[in-house]
């Protein structure tokens, strides 16, 4: 059922504030960002018909025969980092502390599409929903967040890891691996939704996401599509590549055209693509891996991104878990060979990913799908009460350790100043 909208972005306001009092719920954001593979202004999802949680087995194919369960619904979801220990035989050291499921997808009781004059409407009684919605107040408070933000890797720390690390690039380990390093609080407490409000305003990307499983939450600002399914058509758009914003014009200029020509950056980015290409071949119809678009530059409100697409078609019969299977995790946080980057990651960083570098969307009723990168992406856990987000950065054979420490920080900025109160 569709309504006409007077003020499209006050309704999607109130309805993430009514979507909030769910136990499951989806909200996705687009935040006018428009391209050639995604169609959604918001999406909203809530209440679990039905749900799927990891178990450590088999997930992928769970999963597949659970979306075949429920034909024609949205799916939302995500995967967490730590499936490839089900992909390859490896393993993760570190504990879990956020205390999240390897991966989690509900059918929801009701979904929302709420476009620039309209919303639709899917379940019981959409009219009774709109009135629910439209009587809805929306609070304007802080983040309120309360506890002592610690680094897990401390600067000396952070150096003498990287450099082993160049050590194994030296030696032929790896060409390309990434390196995390968490930021976390514990006996933390914080309102999730006014943080995922402020995260949002602060940084408004293409793919921001409030997601809430129980009394954990996802709080997302990422820019980056792990993978999407559109017909036929897979689309992956890795990033690699960052830089920070002007303070004017002329030094946004600037800015922008010294990373198309850094040579580092330019490298990293096209190591991934190269690792994308592989992987999508696994699922791909022969000869139909192509990379229409490479290096392009997308300005988002606190960083510029190198950002490179690459597509096939998908072969008959493959199905939609198997497609995410055959290219998780995502290339642009592994590095390159995969495996053995995986195998270092595990050895040399001090945290569990979990969520994080993951990938976080949905299904749709007509067979598509579309999954972002976990990055950019607060994780709060309110009954241990326990904050985390992680950062990371390409390490390759000409990586200067202070730029890459810098960038990590840079790509948190949004996240430590919305904590900060800024």
């Amino acid at each position: 059922m569709a309504y006409h909208l007077k003020d499209s972005r006050a309704f999607a306001q109130r309805a993430l504030q009514w979507a909030a009092k769910f136990d499951s719920a989806c909200y996705l954001d687009s935040n006018g960002y428009r391209d050639n593979y995604g169609n959604l202004d918001v999406f909203i999802a809530v209440g679990a018909a039905a749900e799927f949680v990891a178990d450590g087995h088999d997930t992928f194919a769970n999963l597949q025969r659970f979306i075949d369960a429920h034909p024609g619904s949205w799916i939302p979801g995500f995967f967490g980092y730590d499936l490839k220990n089900e992909i390859e035989q490896l393993y993760s050291r570190h504990l879990n502390r956020i205390d999240f499921p390897d991966a989690y997808f509900f059918v929801p009781q009701y979904t929302l599409l709420i476009g620039q004059h309209n919303v639709e409407i899917k379940g019981a009684d959409p009219a009774a929903i709109v009135r629910e919605i439209e009587a809805t107040e929306v609070t304007d408070g802080p983040p309120g967040f309360k506890g002592q933000l610690r680094y897990r890797v401390d600067h000396h720390a952070y150096f003498t890891t990287f450099d082993a690390l160049k050590n194994h690039i030296r030696m032929g380990d790896v060409y390309e691996i990434n390196y995390c390093q968490e930021f976390y609080a514990e006996e933390a407490s914080l309102n999730p939704l006014e943080t995922y409000r402020r995260l949002n305003a602060v940084s408004p990307t293409p793919f921001s996401c409030f997601f809430k499983y129980g009394d954990r939450y996802i709080l997302s600002a990422s820019p980056e599509r792990f993978l999407s399914k559109n017909g036929n058509t897979l689309i992956s758009q890795p990033i690699k590549g960052t830089a920070p914003r002007g303070k004017t014009g002329k030094q946004d200029e600037r800015l922008k055209t010294q990373l198309a020509a850094n040579p580092k950056e330019v490298s990293e980015n096209l190591m991934v693509v190269d690792l994308v290409r592989n992987d999508l071949t696994r699922s791909a119809e022969p000869g139909t891996v192509e990379a229409p678009a490479l290096l392009e530059i997308h300005s988002f409100k606190q960083v510029h991104q190198l950002v490179s697409t690459v597509t096939c078609q998908a072969r008959k019969g493959i199905s939609a878990t198997e497609i995410i299977r055959n290219t998780f995790p995502p290339a642009s946080m592994t590095g390159a060979p995969k495996i053995s980057a995986m195998e270092l990651i595990d050895a040399y960083e001090d945290s569990r990913r979990g969520v994080y570098s993951g990938a976080l969307g949905y299904f749709s009723p007509q067979g598509n799908f579309d999954f972002s990168v976990v990055i950019r992406t607060m994780l709060y856990n309110a009954k241990k009460r326990y904050l985390s987000f992680q950062t990371g950065g390409a390490i390759t054979a000409n990586a200067d350790p202070e730029k890459e420490y810098d960038e990590c920080l840079l790509k948190g900025k949004a996240l430590f100043e919305v904590l900060k109160g800024r």
